[in-house]
């Protein structure tokens, strides 16, 4: 874990409106990179851009089930 880069873009998923501030951001600038959106200061989880994509598409093919 890393404290947040000045260069981040962050950005929270669209399917995230309504969810009670239950949610993460990704940060566009550094693939990867994810944190709280209920703590924008706080720590930033650091994975590598390939473990990344593959926890993405696992996710998005329902592999985790549906909450």
């Amino acid at each position: 874990m890393t404290t947040p880069s000045p260069t981040a873009r962050w950005r929270k998923s669209s399917y995230s409106n309504g969810d009670g501030g239950q949610c993460i951001e990704v940060d566009d600038a550094h693939p990867g990179h994810v944190r709280d959106s209920k703590d924008p200061s706080g720590p930033v989880l650091q994975f590598t851009p390939a473990v990344w994509a593959s926890f993405v598409s696992a996710a998005v093919a329902g592999e985790f089930g549906a909450g």
